[in-house]
């Protein structure tokens, strides 16, 4: 199996501690998302230098898509106040679950 060639502009890939690797959680969308926001900064950087105007509008456009993307990707905390939001229906956060029953 090959290994994924490592980014060029210095960003190396972090180690998400999770063990689901069924899914794509917020932990790896979001390491993900952050190689390629640095990407797209390093891209937007080069073509300030060398680029047409063009390129650049594209790149810059790219830039912002993915950095609100990783905005977005952030998990928040749920409250009382965002419960409704996340869920979509009104509810109370639960807090200081009990962990498994011993028995």
């Amino acid at each position: 199996m090959n290994s994924p060639t490592p980014p060029t502009n210095g960003a190396a890939r972090e180690t998400v501690d999770e063990d689901d690797h069924d899914l794509l959680t917020f932990g790896e969308a979001g390491e993900r998302l952050r190689l390629e926001v640095a990407a797209a900064r390093a891209e937007v950087e080069r073509l300030r230098g060398s680029g047409s105007a063009e390129e650049l509008d594209k790149a810059s456009a790219r830039l912002d898509a993915l950095s609100a993307a990783a905005a977005r990707n952030t998990a928040q905390p749920i409250n009382d106040a965002n419960f409704e939001k996340f869920f979509g229906y009104p509810g109370k956060a639960k807090r200081n679950l009990p962990g498994p029953s011993p028995t």
